[in-house]
């Protein structure tokens, strides 16, 4: 961060600080004039371990049973973010039981005592519009068995906090962060006595931003599908608290939300979850179902591109390939060099991955998750296909990306093809990336084309003058095929083959034409819900560039005469020894 920028940052702080201030002397809401139904989902298993002293925040696991949340000194800011955005609330609402409403009402009723006078780290406008999301759709939960004196310190809280975010939503960054402070706004003015004259600029401020940040095919700047989701949901539930106080959202709010949806559908794998790109994960369990359903928005986009990913899908698999340059600019703070990796899955399991987002584990770790070696696709002399800016300004932003990014879905003989390139070799090597994938009819066969091609003159120029700094030896090359920890795999045939058990029984065969070195691997699964990376295998095929123009060719299929479909009826463990 520069100096402006630290600078600009403490500014923002001190602002925060001074409205909060101010907004603890302003009018007070006494009761709810109306309460929008609670379409916040949690985690049922996360909640017994809150209740049981657990706490998991922003990949770190304190076991404080006896210790209110806020008496924990918080081991980094995103630790603390995450507990000030109460986000939490939702998974001790899901289990619903006595010891977690106690759990609930003593971190609620401790942190009015501690910041609700504007004090803490809690008063930034994205972390208080969550907060207030969640205190209004669980304030049933939350005031029973309360007396008077602390119904009354919550309804001054929420309406402190309401006033807080009326005055200074517009110091939050544009898109997620101003969408979850927007919908707060819209919320709380929707719900509290007294607040309603909030409502018509928040909900014109959220439309505005719609028309901003949505782009005409349901795309984001950052390209990140599980912030898509963050930010689809967010809309449809201000959508519908607007409806059911009987306000029309305005045209371009539902006109946002009917362009997402479609895109999600297409961002979704055959096993429901999204694909792991840019820093997003899967998304959290149902939230997706929850808020396609709440929208009523019907279909997805056909096979093709959506948000710069191309899908194939047939059968029971569905196979989604990053195709467009990633983002640039302050979008692509955590963006992935990706270009043409792709995720392969079949029914309800993963098959072929990418590591996914590492920034909960750690600097060293979410650095690691961003590079190129960390996807499935091809990787030349060990480098990202993008690379990551250096100095204050430019630290954590993609600077040097592919620029030429070309790709083209049509029709194969017996299914689908995918056809894409990218340049981001070029510069220092001459060399353009291709890849071709082949998916069959039945979804039971993918064939795989990798080639690095010197396309003109000063390309070729390029590669002879890298190729000279080896001694004509080649320049070493790597397809990466990253692994779910739940595939098991084994090399066959004397090491000329890759045999894939999935736990629903299905197997896929991994065969090459020879042209590389077969090998496994080990990798590892990164998941924003476990504290520790899980292990798993890569299948790599190895290589050298000698010429200008080099071609391998792979294939993963299912064998012959095995069936079709599989009852994959197996339920995955929910476990507290499951997040370590």
């Amino acid at each position: 961060m520069s100096q402006s920028e630290r600078l600009s940052a403490r500014y923002s702080r001190f602002l925060n600080r001074l409205a909060a201030r101010r907004a603890a002397f302003g009018a007070h809401a006494t009761t709810f004039v109306s309460q929008p139904e609670p379409r916040t989902i949690g985690s049922f298993a996360r909640g017994k371990q809150l209740s049981a002293g657990n706490l998991v925040f922003a990949g770190h696991l304190v076991q404080a049973p006896d210790t209110n949340l806020w008496d924990i000194d918080p081991p980094d800011t995103a630790f603390e973010n995450e507990t000030h955005g109460f986000a939490w609330l939702d998974d001790l609402a899901a289990a619903g039981d006595v010891p977690a409403r106690a759990r609930a009402q003593d971190w609620l009723w401790r942190w009015i005592t501690l910041y609700g006078a504007g004090r803490g780290p809690g008063w930034t406008p994205d972390l208080t519009g969550r907060r207030l999301i969640r205190w209004i759709n669980h304030a049933i939960f939350l005031l029973m068995g309360r007396d008077q004196d602390q119904s009354d310190a919550f309804y001054r809280s929420i309406a402190q906090q309401t006033l807080f975010l009326g005055r200074r939503w517009r110091a939050t960054a544009p898109g997620l962060p101003r969408f979850e402070a927007l919908t707060g706004l819209v919320y709380a003015g929707l719900s509290l006595e007294g607040m309603e004259d909030h409502v018509e600029p928040a909900a014109n401020a959220l439309a505005r931003e719609c028309g901003l940040q949505i782009d005409a095919h349901g795309g984001i700047p950052t390209r990140n599908p599980e912030e898509l989701l963050e930010v689809f949901t967010l809309l449809t539930w201000a959508a519908v608290a607007l409806s059911e106080s009987g306000r029309s959202p305005a045209n371009a709010h539902w006109s946002a939300i009917e362009r997402i949806g479609p895109t999600l559908r297409t961002l979704r794998h055959a096993d429901g979850g999204l694909a792991r790109f840019h820093g997003g994960g899967r998304g959290l369990e149902g939230r997706l179902d929850s808020a396609l359903a709440a929208s009523g928005v019907k279909g997805r986009t056909p096979d093709g591109l959506s948000m710069g990913f191309a899908r194939l899908s047939a059968g029971r698999s569905s196979l989604i390939v990053d195709a467009a340059t990633p983002p640039g600019g302050k979008a692509s703070s955590n963006a992935h060099a990706s270009t043409l990796a792709f995720e392969l899955t079949s029914g309800r399991r993963p098959v072929v991955v990418n590591c996914g987002p590492g920034a909960h584990l750690g600097a060293d770790w979410r650095r690691a998750g961003r590079a190129t070696p960390s996807h499935s696709t091809l990787v030349l002399d060990g480098q990202s296909s993008s690379r990551l800016g250096t100095g204050p300004q430019k630290h954590d932003l993609l600077t040097d990306i592919p620029r030429d990014v070309r790709i083209e879905v049509s029709q194969a003989p017996d299914g689908l093809r995918f056809e894409g390139s990218h340049d981001g070799y070029r510069k220092h090597y001459g060399l353009t990336h291709v890849r071709k994938l082949e998916m069959t009819f039945d979804g039971r066969g993918i064939a795989g084309e990798d080639m690095l091609l010197a396309l003109d003159e000063s390309g070729q120029r390029r590669f002879d003058k890298t190729l000279d700094a080896t001694k004509l030896q080649g320049i070493t090359f790597d397809i990466r095929f990253h692994l779910h920890p739940d595939v098991d795999a084994a090399v066959d045939m004397g090491g000329t083959t890759v045999s894939l058990a999935l736990k629903s029984g299905e197997i896929w065969i991994f065969r090459s034409d020879g042209s590389g070195r077969l090998h496994l691997e080990p990798s590892v699964y990164l998941e924003k819900t476990r504290l520790k990376p899980r292990s798993t295998q890569q299948i790599v095929l190895s290589g050298r560039v000698t010429e200008t123009s080099s071609r391998t060719r792979w294939s993963l299929a299912k064998p012959e005469g095995s069936p079709v479909g599989i009852r994959d009826l197996q339920a995955d463990a929910l476990s507290i020894s499951g997040m370590n």
